[in-house]
Parts: structure tokens; sequence; C-alpha cells
């Protein structure tokens, strides 16, 4: 047997009394096990050395607001974005261009909502490029509608839909799962919960644009002084057969009420 090809080891001796021995020792290095205890204070080690909020799912819980008027549409949103308790995001737009004059605004999962209206957008931008012409709020409203129903198990997110066109002229559609419906208003997130009966008794048929805008603004300033999870500055978007315009109005600037 070539001695060059054998393991390497070094020889150590050992005496007791007249007797010498030599034993072979392992350069490879030692394995050490941990027991479930040690492994279990490790884990938890590891754990704690990260924030909480970053296991947290990022959430737009909000206050989305959208109403019709003679001509158009108005949609309104605050800009505080969540991680369970902690705020992440104080001055996020949640509405969405879908197209020139079709918005979206955003409600659920920061991450979800936002990957539905970029694939709506795209998909507006190629269909309207095919037929030659701007496209229906209708088509954009079931566009967001089937991709909601398709990954229903996978996203959490709720977009309300508005905007104008040739046909139907200002338009607001409610989108969930499946769900497809034109209202004359819609309000969602979670600060809508707080709202509800001042909309219900402050909204008013064939509304002026003007008297949208102050609709949609009281509204948001309301769900905002209420809702933890609603804050920040309002944003707002009014679509004609003009264009859109968007405007932002800072927290200090917003409605105050009796109790505020």
């Amino acid at each position: 047997m070539d001695i060059s090809k054998r393991p390497q080891t070094f020889e150590r001796q050992k005496g007791f009394s007249n007797t010498v021995r030599t034993e072979q020792v392992s350069t490879r290095p030692a394995t050490y096990y941990l027991s479930g205890a040690k492994i279990k204070r490790f884990k938890m080690l590891e754990e704690s050395s990260e924030p909480g909020w970053l296991s947290e799912e990022v959430k737009t819980g909000t206050t989305i607001i959208a109403i019709e008027f003679d001509g158009g549409v108005v949609l309104g949103s605050d800009s505080r974005v969540s991680a369970g308790e902690t705020v992440v995001n104080r001055v996020m737009n949640k509405l969405s261009l879908l197209h020139d004059k079709i918005y979206c605004a955003l409600s659920g999962s920061a991450a979800d909502a936002q990957t539905i209206a970029e694939m709506v957008n795209y998909q507006l931008d190629v269909h309207s490029i095919e037929v030659g012409e701007d496209p229906q709020v209708r088509s954009a409203a079931t566009l967001v509608k089937n991709i909601s129903y398709k990954y229903k198990e996978e996203l959490s997110a709720h977009l309300i839909v508005a905007g104008w066109d040739k046909r139907g002229g200002g338009q607001v559609y409610v989108t969930l799962n499946g769900l497809l419906s034109r209202q004359p208003f819609a309000v969602g997130g979670s600060g809508s919960a707080y709202v509800y009966g001042f909309v219900d008794a402050e909204y008013r048929k064939a509304m002026s644009k003007e008297d949208c805008q102050q609709f949609v603004v009281n509204t948001l300033s309301l769900a905002m002084s209420r809702d933890g999870s609603s804050g920040g500055v309002a944003y707002l978007v009014t679509i004609d057969e003009k264009g859109a315009e968007e405007k932002c109005i800072l927290g200090n600037e917003l409605p105050t009420f009796y109790d505020q």
C-alpha cells in the first residue's frame, strides 16, 4: 500500500508507565449538537432581532370614495399605509391611473392592489390601440373584476373603478371577488365603517362637481379622524370630458368638525 495515499493523521504519544501507544487524530472539524431547548432559544433570539412589522403584511388600511356627478366623477383617498400597528408610509397615493380618464382607488393589501392596477393599465393600453379609441369605464371595471375573481384565493384587494367615457359619461363601479356593480357613489376601506351614516345622510342626487368634491373631502376628513389606519393627506381626482385633475389636500387644510 502506498503510504502517500493514506489519510492525513497525526501521531500523538501517550505514556503509561513503561508502555507507549499511538492514536490517530482526525483533522476534520468537530460537529456540535444542540439540545431542543437551546435550538428554541436560538430561534427566539433570531426572531427577536427583527422588528415585528417586518413579518406583517403591508396593507392600505384606508378610506376610499368615489361619486358620480353630471358629467364626470370625483375619487378620493387618504394616504396612510400600515403593517400591523406600524405606519410604513404616510403619503401614498392610492388613486391609481388605469387610462387617461379612468382611475381606481386601492384598498386591501398594497402589493396585491398595485399589481391588479398595473395589469389592468397594461391591458387597457393594448385594448385602446387595437380598437383605436379610449376604452370604456365598464371595460376597465370588468378587467378588475375578472382578475379579482380568478385570484380570489391568492389576492386580498378591493378596487373602486371610476372614470368618464363618451358612451356612459361619469361612472363608478365596485368590484369585489367577482362582483361588478355600478353605484352613484361608493366607499371602501377600514375607515368606511365610520362614515356610512354620514354619506347616507349627506348624499343627494344631481350634485354639482363642487358639491361632490366637498362631499368627498368631508367624508375623508371624518374617517381619518376616527380610523387609526387612515390618515395623512387627502388625494382627490376629478374626471370629466376634458380630462383628469389631481389635487392633494394637506392634513392641516382638511375641514374640522365640532368634536375635533
